[in-house]
């Protein structure tokens, strides 16, 4: 399942995010990781969920955050939620964002929440067949 926070810059969605990340730590029965692009969210998320930082291993683009996740998630059996913030400043854009989308839903496995910093009106209809906004 993908759900996204959809907004432009300075709309509260990293907050919702953290809020969502540390409430699923508390109550979710296996992991949670949360990705992120820079270090920004280091005090804010519960040390009870994983953050990695993107920049540290030098993903961009979306095939090679896809990977990144694919990885996550085949390191650790009972990762029940991954989380990730910026998702259009790693993937470099819009474009490319709907395949992105696509690849992740065919993981029935792990619930994933994306912040996407634009207007809902400039995404592709189809990313909102594969995601739930929040």
């Amino acid at each position: 399942m993908i759900k996204l926070i959809i907004g432009n810059k300075g709309s509260g969605k990293t907050k919702k995010l953290i809020d969502l990340v540390n409430a699923a730590a508390k109550s979710s029965p296996g992991s949670v990781v949360c990705v992120e692009k820079g270090d920004n969210l280091t005090l804010n998320v519960t040390r009870e969920a994983r953050l990695i930082d993107v920049e540290s291993y030098g993903i961009s683009g979306y095939d090679e955050y896809y990977a990144m996740l694919c990885g996550i998630a085949a390191s650790n059996y009972d990762i029940t939620h991954i989380f990730g913030d910026a998702t259009k400043k790693i993937g470099g854009g819009l474009d490319g964002i709907e395949n992105f989308f696509k690849r992740i839903a065919a993981n029935k496995d792990i619930e994933f929440v994306f912040t996407v910093s634009c207007d809902e009106a400039d995404l592709p209809a189809s990313v909102f067949e594969l995601a739930e906004k929040i």
